[in-house]
């Protein structure tokens, strides 16, 4: 079949495929109030992808009808003993490849048979191995054009038309990521704490919330500077039902019923007694004025070993 014969068709297929892309560009402005932009910029290239490959599937269609019609023309020529008009002019049909395989060769092997190697036998010579000017295979050709193809349309999509996110805003998304995860875990670390591992605290934003929290639930018995009304002095060196980290803690849990002091446990997290726990112990020494008397006995904790408290 002559070039001259797809003319018609490739010309209905262009206008066709215009039309085509008319219709994505209408459906995608009337989709634009709807959808983001990724889907306003996918939605007419796979509409054009689509309407190729309707170009393709028509012209595989008619060159498979003209290939069949030819082809059963000369079984029947045969089979009655005619010779065609055309085969007669020509000579001998050549043996006709398959159109699939075509493009096989064409755009995947394209091999160079033995028989024409000379053709491409370069003068080079060592010890009688002989280099062929062989080109690139066409699969990898086709494959690194493919692979440059893409890249333009990755950076396009992700650094120039600004639809996708870049490198840095990538970064900076997966660290707010990495930044929650470890609050969920933390949060979860620290609700673990009792009075057997806790340790004081020294951060400033930490020993802020634990003041908050004690002007809120502890302020009303022990002042709001920790002088003491109700409850006992924490600005001074007594302690009632014993000092440090450990005892703090454990008295806020679970409190001193007996004294009017209620167990926090349910209204406080472990991680919120460790942080008001931790700002009760820097109250001392601090002085405020019309400090309650002390009470209890001095406390102090001995250097080699935190976790064990002497009484003096």
């Amino acid at each position: 079949m002559k070039s001259k014969k797809f003319l018609p068709i490739i010309a209905f297929c262009i206008v066709n495929s215009s039309a085509i892309y008319g219709q994505a560009v209408l459906l995608t402005a009337d989709a634009k109030a709807k959808a983001g932009s990724f889907s306003d910029t996918i939605t007419p290239l796979f509409l054009i992808a689509a309407a190729a490959l309707i170009v393709i599937a028509l012209l595989v269609i008619v060159h498979t009808n003209s290939f069949l019609t030819n082809r059963l023309l000369r079984l029947e020529a045969e089979k009655n003993g005619v010779i065609l008009v055309e085969e007669a002019a020509a000579g001998p049909l050549p043996v006709e490849e398959d159109f699939f395989e075509k493009l096989r060769k064409k755009y995947w092997e394209n091999p160079v048979p033995v028989a024409l190697e000379g053709a491409i036998t370069l003068d080079h010579d060592y010890d009688g191995i002989r280099e062929l000017d062989n080109h690139l295979p066409p699969w990898w050709v086709n494959l690194f054009i493919l692979t440059v193809i893409w890249s333009i349309g990755y950076m396009w999509y992700y650094h120039w038309s600004g639809n996708g996110p870049n490198q840095l805003e990538e970064y900076k998304q997966e660290v707010e990521s990495a930044k929650k995860e470890m609050a969920i875990a933390l949060a979860g670390k620290a609700n673990a704490v009792d009075e057997s591992n806790v340790i004081a605290l020294t951060d400033s934003g930490a020993l802020g919330e634990g003041e908050l929290i004690f002007k809120n639930a502890c302020a009303a018995c022990h002042g709001q500077k920790g002088e003491g009304t109700v409850g006992p002095n924490f600005t001074d060196e007594q302690w009632i039902h014993g000092g440090g980290m450990k005892n703090v803690f454990k008295t806020i849990k679970y409190g001193v019923p007996d004294k009017g002091m209620i167990s926090w446990s349910a209204q406080l997290k472990p991680i919120d007694i460790q942080k008001v726990a931790s700002y009760i112990l820097t109250l001392k020494g601090t002085n405020p004025p019309n400090p309650k008397a002390p009470q209890g006995e001095i406390w102090k904790e001995a250097a080699t070993d935190s976790t064990t408290l002497i009484v003096k």
